[in-house]
């Protein structure tokens, strides 16, 4: 059985989304909050830490401002999944694709959490859960902490990122040409 290119990525969203999902609830129910376990040395901790707000910790406008952040989360997902689906209709190269459905899934995971946990763990009410984070890299040098990296992060941050980064990267020719194009007309 041959899968569409639809088909293909969608796979590779829902395993990208399973992936992050299990990495959370096993980080959520085998550490306590504020844990850390060395990984690889002192260089890569697992940390469990709840973000209650976006990126790196940051919130905004207490509940109203949660309340918002997860409704603009859910339209953004919406409208990424809606792209994606055109540009597969307009043949696009794969590697958008799968750039954007990366930067998606990512996206996806973090959503679960906002809305979802609260209301699993018995914290929060629907749209207000926190986001697990658990990637912690931090360099010892000489028995004194240098920070490589100060922000905890999950995996669907990391999706996020490579994503922006592979489009960045490897795939700019494509965003470039249509900028060409809608000058042109």
């Amino acid at each position: 059985m041959k899968l569409s290119q639809g088909k293909k990525l969608l796979l590779l969203g829902i395993a990208l989304v399973v992936i992050d999902q299990v990495i959370k609830y096993l980080v959520k129910t085998n550490m306590e909050l504020g844990e850390q376990i060395n990984v690889i040395g002192q260089w890569f901790r697992l940390c469990f830490v709840e973000n209650k707000g976006m990126a790196f910790g940051m919130s905004f406008g207490g509940q109203v401002g949660k309340f918002l952040l997860s409704l603009f989360r859910i339209v953004l997902s919406g409208v990424l999944i809606w792209w994606i689906r055109s540009l597969i209709k307009k043949g696009t190269p794969t590697g958008v694709l799968v750039g954007l459905t990366m930067i998606t899934a990512g996206a996806v995971g973090n959503i679960i959490d906002s809305l979802f946990y609260g209301l699993i763990w018995d914290y929060a009410p629907f749209m207000f859960g926190k986001v697990v984070d658990m990637f912690f890299f931090p360099i010892i040098r000489d028995g004194e902490r240098v920070i490589f990296f100060s922000p905890v992060f999950n995996f669907a941050d990391s999706c996020v990122t490579v994503g922006a980064f592979y489009l960045l990267l490897f795939q700019w020719r494509f965003f470039a040409k249509d900028e060409k194009s809608e000058k042109k007309d």
